[in-house]
């Protein structure tokens, strides 16, 4: 998938890939997709509550090898 901007948020626990998530969307211009990298099993339910509640839109989710990818759309 493209993506303008890669967020690894590897090895932070809960809640700062939310944190880490949030400022870097302040960096992005609307329309601009973001890659989050985490490896915190609570980012799965965080992140699409997140972007429900701000309404940045969730495009793709996956895992492999216990690493969450997320691609998000700023709105």
């Amino acid at each position: 998938m493209d993506k303008d901007a890669t967020l690894d948020a590897k090895g932070l626990m809960c809640p700062m890939p939310i944190v880490q998530l949030a400022k870097k969307m302040k960096d992005l211009r609307p329309g601009q997709v973001l890659e989050l990298l985490a490896d915190d099993v609570g980012s799965e339910d965080d992140v699409p509550a997140w972007t429900n509640r701000t309404g940045n839109e969730l495009l793709a989710m996956d895992e492999d090898g216990g690493v969450f990818r997320f691609y998000i759309r700023k709105k």
